[in-house]
């Protein structure tokens, strides 16, 4: 599709995380957007009201421009669920779903792809704000809003695309990458991946396609990528690690509260096949790094940017500046503010792994602090397979709040398999039993407020965690 034709685009689910990145990116072209979504408030209205697209907060075959060149719909929604998918697939004007769009504009150009279960957000937001403050004008796509982009997009002049990659549904298959960053594979989406196995060769089939001249960022700390990287891919594969045999090699790790420290080296297990660009020495220092982001996973994020930078002949000493200056997307250990005197946190943590390396950044950096955790389950399905990791994710908190399960607009209104019961086979009120100790269950966002406006005392830190709606409680709090 040659998008220089493509003058006026309409966005069905427009709100979504996804199709606000690439609508802000579409409009920095000079394309007309606009789109519709319900009514609810979500973290990416300020992003869109930014960028000047027009948001309808109803969906009705009316909203359906009649002069639009594309229409482009989110997956949660479709011809059986929303009025508007129904019509546009029924009518003349070419529509695409929102994956199959973002691979028409990224397979015209230089396309890194930041790929993984966890921290894609964080690692595609640094390396672009990285290639950004180098000078090599990138264009990225981000499905957070990122406070040092203005919005969830960056237009630059160069051919380079960074987006973040969503394996569910297996958006991949979109998508022909010229260079790959694999954080982790660690399973999730029980709702379309029905096993282990299943999820896995989504990425193994994605890093296929890598090119002979692209290269892979591979995450060696990961056991199963570590099995499946190197004999899968065609590609230059570069590693990184903590404290493991790798290409990037970080130790010596330290904190003081405020910021992370840590030195990184140089060594290769195959010095001729996977040579650095420009070339290293085994075992050559690289020296003492910074970052402002807490947490061990995020100089696991950070190595994979420093690997990134240096293939693409990025300056050692820009690196270095430029990974401390990042301060991270929104909802992802974002401080909001105080209650009372109580540290309120954001965090977009649902999964079990994204829970207990969440939990461990926290202690790093607040101590021994009361720690107070109101978690907001997001969707049956999760829920329901990985219950048991669900269950031993939080130690370490001294006061859990579990809210009702965020259900997903496409587990609505019954989920499709039927052995999973008539709202999943699994409830809040289960986890909080089995969980015991100091956990509470609290239903709704409104009585979880109430809870901690009573109960939230000086000195506390207080984290909204969950990829549902849970942010608007720590808005709330810090507001009034």
């Amino acid at each position: 599709m040659d998008f220089s034709k493509i003058k006026k685009i309409y966005l069905v689910g427009v709100k979504g995380v996804g199709l606000t990145m690439l609508g802000q990116y579409l409009a920095a072209q000079g394309v007309e957007v606009s789109g519709s979504d319900g009514p609810e408030k979500y973290m990416t209205d300020e992003v869109l009201e930014k960028a000047g697209i027009k948001v309808i907060e109803k969906f009705d075959v009316k909203n359906l421009p009649a002069d639009a060149d594309l229409i482009i719909y989110s997956t949660a929604y479709s011809a059986a669920t929303n009025v508007e998918v129904a019509a546009a697939l029924a009518g003349k004007i070419k529509t695409l779903t929102y994956a199959q769009a973002l691979g028409e504009v990224f397979n015209q150009k230089y396309g890194i792809a930041v790929v993984g279960s966890h921290g894609k957000t964080t690692t595609t937001a640094w390396l672009g704000y990285l290639m950004e403050m180098s000078g090599l004008a990138p264009n990225v796509m981000v499905g957070a809003r990122v406070p040092q982009f203005d919005g969830c997009s960056l237009i630059g002049n160069s051919d380079y695309l960074v987006i973040e990659a969503d394996e569910y549904q297996n958006k991949l298959e979109n998508y022909q990458p010229r260079a790959v960053l694999l954080n982790n594979i660690d399973y999730d989406h029980p709702d379309f991946f029905p096993t282990e196995a299943d999820y896995k060769d989504v990425f193994i089939e994605f890093i296929k396609k890598i090119p002979v001249r692209g290269w892979l960022v591979a995450n060696f700390d990961d056991p199963t990528i570590r099995k499946v990287a190197a004999v899968n891919c065609r590609a230059k594969v570069i590693t990184y690690a903590i404290n493991e045999a790798a290409n990037y090699v970080a130790y010596g790790l330290k904190s003081d509260g405020q910021k992370q420290y840590f030195k990184v080296k140089f060594g290769v297990e195959d010095e001729d096949e996977n040579p650095p660009n420009p070339p290293l020495s085994r075992g050559e220092e690289l020296g003492d790094f910074s970052i402002q982001l807490m947490g061990k996973h995020n100089i696991l994020n950070a190595l994979a940017v420093i690997a990134a930078g240096i293939e693409l002949n990025i300056e050692l000493f820009k690196i270095r500046k430029y990974l401390e200056e990042f301060s991270g997307p929104a909802r992802r250990l974002q401080v909001l503010g105080e209650f009372k005197g109580a540290t309120i946190i954001d965090d977009y943590a649902h999964h079990p792994t994204e829970i207990r390396a969440t939990i461990a950044a926290l202690r790093q950096r607040y101590g021994q602090r009361k720690l107070i955790v109101a978690f907001h389950p997001h969707t049956f399905s999760r829920t329901k397979v990985l219950f048991n990791d669900f269950v031993k994710s939080f130690g370490g908190v001294d006061e859990l709040i579990i809210l009702n399960i965020y259900g997903s607009a496409r587990e609505q209104p019954a989920l499709p398999d039927a052995s999973l019961g008539g709202q999943g086979g699994v409830s809040s009120q289960e986890l909080v039993e089995k969980i015991g100790g100091n956990t509470k269950y609290i239903p709704s966002l409104m009585d979880c407020e109430k809870y901690l406006r009573e109960h939230a005392e000086r000195n506390d830190v207080v984290v909204l965690m969950g990829a549902g709606d849970i942010f608007r409680v720590g808005e709330n709090l810090v507001r009034k």
